[in-house]
């Protein structure tokens, strides 16, 4: 019970009325015990004085004396009645300024936190993303109040705007290296043949129109980055056998696995049903894990594409005996415009956002995405999954 009133707000505030209330019933009644009696001993005095004075006849005539009775009796009554609410007034004073003082203290307990963080997200909306609030005495997130816990998801949101928009910066460098990598060198052999220095020839024009194709195939797949990770796009479902996917991209890559020497084999589970799925984005998927196992892959070296079901989901994965990837590098792969291999050229190494896309298109189908390597220069697997149901 005790530790409902240390973890929810709900029960804070209920507590801090019942502290307040406690305090000015306590107040109260200490002001009024202390304030009573010397009041009734003053009044007592005073009807003392009254009997033993010169104003009361020694002896009275009965009627007389009944008269100075009742009248002494409604006066003591009402002085009485004076005292006490004299010391009711005081106590009541001062068990409201007690409870002024207990509710200040009680509330800024609860709103201190809340004007944290409206400060805080002020000015995180003027662009500061490094701020953050302290959270005091965190050991379990389970033993923090609702103030707490709505203060630590407010440091994890503002966690991921600052990661946000470092990844908007550095997606700024990027795309502006990428995009200037072809472009200097249209602009290079343009001027050679502007200056005569390189002669109009078929080869030269090869070379111009492959770089303005790079730069075609950058600019495509960044506008499908832009779509897939603003999920801009729609999966057109359809019951499709995945084998058949498989065997298709092979087949469209068959010709560049003869020209470099590289083996594939697959071992496809010939008992799989038929899953709910985009066959464009699956070949797309297939296509990117495929292409970059033979991009990577040495001549010589072998490709192994296998298919197997686990419970609900099919695993498709593709593995290499290429140029593998080091551990440390393993959680970075789906990163924008990242490469494992530094000292991989634009040419060879493709945009570096495939991987980003085909995370994205896997996940759209409810599915998972991971890789596996030894280590450089020892293979490396991609693992996909797509789920059965619908």
């Amino acid at each position: 019970m005790l530790s409902y009133f240390r973890t929810h707000l709900a029960g804070r505030v209920f507590l801090s009325y019942v502290v307040v209330v406690l305090v000015g019933i306590i107040v109260l009644a200490t002001a009024t015990s202390l304030s009573i009696p010397a009041a009734y001993d003053r009044h007592m005095s005073g009807m003392s004085t009254m009997m033993s004075g010169g104003n009361m006849p020694l002896a009275p005539a009965p009627a007389t004396g009944a008269d100075n009775a009742q009248e002494m009796e409604v006066e003591l009554f009402a002085s009485y009645q004076t005292s006490v609410s004299e010391a009711l007034a005081l106590a009541a004073g001062a068990a409201l300024i007690a409870a002024v003082l207990a509710s200040l203290l009680i509330s800024r307990q609860v709103v201190g936190p809340v004007q944290k963080m409206m400060l805080a997200s002020h000015r995180i909306a003027e662009g500061e993303y490094a701020e953050r609030i302290a959270v005091p005495g965190i050991v379990h997130s389970n033993q923090l109040d609702e103030l707490d816990q709505l203060a630590l998801s407010f440091n994890q949101m503002a966690d991921k705007l600052e990661k946000t928009e470092l990844m908007r910066r550095q997606l700024l460098g990027d795309v502006s290296h990428e995009l200037r990598t072809p472009l200097t060198a249209i602009k290079g052999y343009m001027e050679g043949l502007m200056d005569g220095v390189i002669s109009a020839s078929p080869e030269t024009y090869q070379q111009v129109f492959t770089e303005a194709d790079r730069l075609q195939r950058l600019v495509n797949d960044l506008q499908e980055l832009s779509r897939v990770e603003a999920c801009a796009f729609s999966l057109d479902l359809k019951p499709v056998s995945i084998n058949n996917l498989i065997e298709t991209v092979a087949s469209h890559l068959g010709r560049q696995f003869d020209e470099k020497g590289v083996h594939l084999q697959m071992k496809l589970d010939d008992n799989l049903p038929e899953l709910a799925a985009d066959p464009d984005r699956i070949l797309q998927v297939l296509t990117n894990l495929i292409g970059n196992a033979l991009q990577y892959t040495q001549p010589g070296g072998n490709i192994y594409i296998h298919t197997t079901r686990n419970q609900n989901e099919v695993v498709i994965t593709v593995t290499d005996t290429g140029i593998g990837i080091a551990p440390d590098q393993l959680p970075n792969i789906y990163k924008r415009f990242y490469r494992a291999d530094k000292s991989r050229s634009r040419t060879s190494g493709g945009s570096g956002i495939g991987l980003t896309i085909a995370q994205a298109l896997v996940k759209a189908h409810r599915g998972r995405i991971w890789a596996e390597s030894p280590g450089e220069g020892k293979g490396s697997s991609f693992h996909f999954t797509l789920p059965l149901e619908a």
